[in-house]
């Protein structure tokens, strides 16, 4: 009597009773459909009614843009209370004006709406204005100092572009720039650069997640500002950590241009911040701030420089390198300038942070490698004094943009 016997479970077949390939979407479909019933009911019966006192609903207003100009004032306001909400009287300075509303009537919760008053605003003063709402709740926005709002212009957008290649894509190319006299450097010195890199890109995500915070507390609450900063940064430094492992860790022109993306994504950050400051009229960028700017990124280019010192990139690639940190400050001006929301700055701070996270353990781990090990790595002098370095360097010039 022959008997075979596999033990290859791809030969095991289960026959499935009939109709037991709809089993799946079913109890997928019934929870949802329990969930549908259960909204409906809530909605059709409002069994919360019995709980309301007459006090009114909660009520919360942010003003996201003011625009000065010779019309007098327009401003964005986005809801964030728990029930649509209705702007009955604006003040200025203690005064009531009529206004415009667009779109009109009530602002539903997380919309928003412009509202423009013919108030005859004096330059250099400062103002308050005041929304009080059809419950009586006030909100005040003040304005530290009037100044016409510059209006958008191809000549104005061709300035801003030059002071973001100045304060961007230049200094990434100076930096660059040291790449053939760095060509020779030994061993001691590529530790040393790398640990700079590393310093460096430590500062600046530091000053990143503080600029990103800072900006969420300015958002509407909907927004959840400080949640909105950490998650978004977990999931660009996931994301960038998958793409970058996926043939390895990236050594060469690819750690090279993720350094560049990081420090790119920083760079638009700090361009949102700038173009805010020309919406806002209050961009008084003097020589020695714009100069400050540059001393404080060209070291961003000699670490992107540090990982292809011992390749030699066509000269194209050098451009691009310096286009994708640098480039992004335009795009940042451009963007603050012409729609710009607290929100926006931190979304696109927070996406910044996390890939300068990636970037710093994957140099990180390649200072690890060529070392032979954590403990030789961080006990090499050249590393200790370049990590020094990077940070002290970045702290000291960033002394020259904080006003």
């Amino acid at each position: 009597m022959n008997e075979n016997f596999t033990t290859d479970p791809s030969a095991v077949t289960v026959a499935l009773p009939k109709g037991s390939r709809w089993q799946p979407a079913i109890w997928v479909i019934l929870p949802l459909a329990v969930l549908a019933a259960a909204i409906w009911w809530l909605t059709a019966t409002n069994p919360l009614s019995r709980f309301d006192n007459g006090a009114p609903p909660v009520e919360s207003l942010t003003v996201e843009r003011t625009i000065l100009d010779h019309n007098g004032l327009r401003l964005l306001v986005r809801a964030g209370g728990s029930e649509p909400m209705t702007i009955a009287q604006v003040q200025v300075d203690a005064a009531y004006w009529e206004f415009v509303q667009e779109p009109s009537g009530q602002i539903a919760r997380g919309e928003t709406a412009w509202l423009s008053l013919p108030f005859p605003w004096v330059t250099g003063e400062a103002h308050l204005v005041t929304f009080v709402t059809n419950t009586g709740a006030t909100f005040d926005h003040p304005i530290p100092v009037a100044v016409a709002t510059p209006s958008v212009t191809s000549g104005n957008l061709v300035s801003q572009a030059i002071l973001g290649a100045f304060v961007g894509i230049l200094p990434v190319a100076i930096g660059l720039m040291f790449y053939p006299a760095l060509r020779g450097a030994g061993p001691a010195t590529m530790d040393f650069l790398l640990a700079m890199t590393v310093g460096l890109l430590g500062f600046l995500i530091v000053d990143t997640l503080e600029d990103s915070l800072e900006f969420a507390s300015q958002a509407a609450a909907i927004f959840q500002g400080q949640a909105m900063v950490v998650l978004t940064a977990a999931a660009s430094f996931l994301i960038l950590m998958a793409v970058s492992r996926r043939q390895g860790s990236p050594t060469g022109v690819a750690l090279a241009t993720y350094i560049a993306l990081g420090i790119g994504l920083h760079n638009l950050g700090e361009g949102l911040a700038i173009g805010a400051a020309f919406a806002a009229g209050a961009a008084g960028l003097g020589t020695f701030l714009v100069i400050g700017f540059t001393l404080h990124n060209i070291t961003e280019g000699i670490g992107i420089a540090a990982p292809i010192l011992k390749v030699r990139p066509p000269l194209w690639a050098f451009a691009a390198l310096a286009l994708l940190a640098g480039g992004p400050a335009v795009v940042g001006i451009w963007i603050g300038s012409l729609a710009y929301a607290p929100q926006w700055s931190a979304l696109a701070l927070a996406i910044g942070a996390g890939a300068i996270l990636q970037v710093i353990l994957e140099v990180g781990a390649l200072l690890v490698r060529s070392r032979g090990g954590a403990s030789a790595a961080l006990g090499s002098m050249p590393v200790l004094a370049g990590l020094a370095v990077g940070v002290g360097f970045m702290y000291l010039t960033a002394m020259l943009v904080k006003i």
